[in-house]
């Protein structure tokens, strides 16, 4: 199974979010390149990127690189062997090609998959299944979008199937209300979705011990694949390399 740290960008800082919630943010460090060199020598085989600028509809002014797009290519920089799957606030297929172009492996479509569906067509027209991700971000079952801020009448099953039908050979199953909580991962939820759809499923939110790592890897036979970790890294819940080590152990 694969874990992926996640570096969430602000205004340019690492930090995390209660549930997506702008108002109740902590700032980690101020230097996103500095995380993501920290987690790739502590073993750290992919790294996760999400630009909340972006999610939110905050996309600067002017011809200028927003600052989180400027982070991601110091990202780059700093870890240029590992991969990156980055998302947030990736609309139109140009954003794809610039988040590509900056250093990422492969790009994450959340909100554009609800309400742009030929987007998802087209991306993956040219950029292949392995390049593009859809990210399911669910509450109470329900996809939200907006940066979390809408939840829709979509439930994630529904959307994960029809995209499956588009083409699309994996997702990023968040719960949002376990998201920066420490309260443990809805392995069940992201288990059925695994199994309703036939996707390689990400888990996301709420990862707060190796206990919920052991879970998500005993149903790695009905589709999930990897879980990002967060405020369990950051707040010190977690060891990396602890981990990776739970997680690269065969099932009993």
């Amino acid at each position: 199974m694969i874990l992926f740290p996640a570096i969430d960008l602000r205004q340019g800082r690492c930090v995390r979010l209660r549930q997506g919630r702008a108002e109740d943010e902590t700032v980690y460090d101020e230097d996103p390149a500095a995380v993501a060199r920290r987690w790739v020598q502590q073993g750290a085989e992919w790294l996760h990127v999400v630009n909340l600028d972006g999610a939110f509809g905050q996309r600067g002014e002017g011809d200028e690189l927003p600052l989180n797009l400027q982070r991601l290519a110091e990202i780059r920089a700093a870890a240029p062997a590992t991969p990156i799957q980055f998302g947030g606030g990736l609309r139109a297929l140009p954003d794809l090609e610039q988040a590509l172009s900056l250093g990422a492996s492969r790009v994450v479509l959340g909100t554009a998959a609800v309400f742009q569906p030929d987007l998802v067509a087209e991306a993956l027209r040219h950029f292949g299944p392995e390049r593009v991700v859809v990210g399911i971000d669910a509450r109470n079952g329900r996809v939200a979008t907006h940066g979390w801020q809408q939840v829709t009448d979509t439930t994630a099953v529904a959307l994960a199937q029809a995209m499956a039908r588009q083409g699309i050979v994996r997702v990023v199953y968040t719960d949002i209300g376990r998201d920066g909580m420490l309260t443990g991962v809805n392995v069940e939820a992201t288990a059925d979705l695994a199994r309703a759809t036939g996707l390689a499923v990400i888990a996301s939110g709420g990862v707060a011990s190796l206990g919920d790592l052991v879970r998500l890897r005993a149903h790695a036979a009905d589709g999930i694949e990897g879980a990002i970790i967060g405020q369990a890294l950051y707040r010190g819940a977690l060891s990396l390399p602890k981990a990776l080590q739970v997680t690269c152990t065969p099932a009993d």
